[in-house]
C-alpha cells in the first residue's frame, strides 16, 4: 500500500514537472515569435534578449565522454559493490561537465563555479566515509568520487584525450593497489588490542605476554586498568598480519581471557 502511494506520488510530482516545463517552452516561444513580429520597430533601439535553443557539439562531445569515463569507473566500483556505484559515478561526472559548460557563459565565474564543484564533491564524498568499531571505511570510494569530478571537469573543458587518459590511470590503479596492498600487509604491522582478562592476577599477564612473542610477535605494554575485580591491558603489537591473525586466535581460545577488541 504504501509503495503504490509513494508511486501515486511520485507520478504527481513528474507530471507537474512536466507541465511547468510546457508552459515555459510555450511562453518562451510565443516571445520570441512577438519579437520577430516586430522586428521592424526601427533602427537603433535595442532589442530584448531572445533565448538560444542551439546545442553546440562540442558540449554534446564533452558530456559523451564524462559519461564514458563514468561508467568505466563506475563499473569497477559496482562489480566490488561499492556504496558509490555505477550510476552514481556517471551522474559525478556528467554533473561535473555540465557545471564546467555552464562556467563557459558566465562572466568571470569559471574560477567560483569550479571551486563550488569541489566543495559540494566534499560533501558527497564525506557521506561515504563512516567508521566502525574496527577501522575508518568509505576513504578510497570517496577519493574516488573525488577524481571522477576532476574527470569530468577535464571533459568539460575539452581535454578529452586527458579525461580517457586519466580515467584509464584511475582503473589501472584501482585494479593493481589491491595486489599491491596484499603484499604490503605481509609486512610487520602494527595493532592495539584492549583485553579483558578474568581476573586481577599479573602472573597470567605475565605468562600471556611470554606466549605471544613465541608467535614472532613483539608486543609491548601501553597501559594497565583494574575494574570490579578484573585487569584491562592494552597491548601495542607489532608483528606481520599473520603473525597477528595467530594471536587474536589464541586469545579467542584462553579461558582466562573476558574479552579482546
Amino acid at each position: 500500500m504504501a509503495s503504490v502511494q509513494a508511486d501515486h506520488t511520485f507520478a504527481l510530482i513528474s507530471e507537474t514537472f512536466i507541465l511547468f516545463g510546457l508552459l515555459f517552452l510555450q511562453e518562451h516561444i510565443f516571445f520570441a515569435l512577438r519579437l520577430k513580429k516586430d522586428s521592424s520597430i526601427g533602427p537603433g533601439i535595442k532589442q530584448p534578449y531572445i533565448m538560444d535553443f542551439t546545442i553546440e557539439f562540442e558540449h554534446i562531445m564533452a558530456m559523451a565522454i564524462s559519461v564514458i569515463c563514468g561508467g568505466c569507473i563506475g563499473f569497477e566500483r559496482e562489480y566490488r559493490n561499492k556504496s558509490a556505484g555505477f550510476r552514481t559515478i556517471i551522474l559525478i561526472t556528467l554533473g561535473s561537465t555540465i557545471f564546467t559548460i555552464v562556467s563557459w557563459h558566465g562572466a568571470g565565474t569559471d574560477d567560483r563555479i569550479s571551486a563550488n564543484i569541489i566543495t559540494g564533491i566534499g560533501f558527497i564524498g564525506a557521506g561515504v566515509i563512516f567508521k566502525d568499531r574496527i577501522s575508518v571505511r568509505g576513504l578510497t570510494t570517496a577519493a574516488v568520487i573525488w577524481t571522477a569530478a576532476a574527470i569530468g571537469m577535464t571533459a568539460g573543458i575539452g581535454y578529452h584525450a586527458l579525461a580517457l587518459v586519466l580515467t584509464l590511470v584511475t582503473i589501472m590503479i584501482l585494479l593493481t593497489v589491491s595486489k599491491v596492498e596484499k603484499m604490503v600487509s605481509g609486512l610487520r604491522n602494527e595493532k592495539l588490542i584492549t583485553i579483558t582478562f578474568s581476573g586481577a592476577e599479573m602472573k597470567v599477564v605475565e605468562q600471556l605476554e611470554a606466549d605471544v612473542r613465541l608467535t614472532d610477535a613483539k608486543i609491548e605494554r601501553m597501559d594497565m586498568a583494574k575494574e570490579n575485580g578484573r585487569l584491562t591491558v592494552i597491548y601495542l603489537i607489532t608483528a606481520s598480519k599473520t603473525a597477528i591473525d595467530r594471536v587474536q586466535e589464541m586469545l579467542a581460545v584462553r579461558s582466562e581471557i573476558a574479552g579482546y577488541a
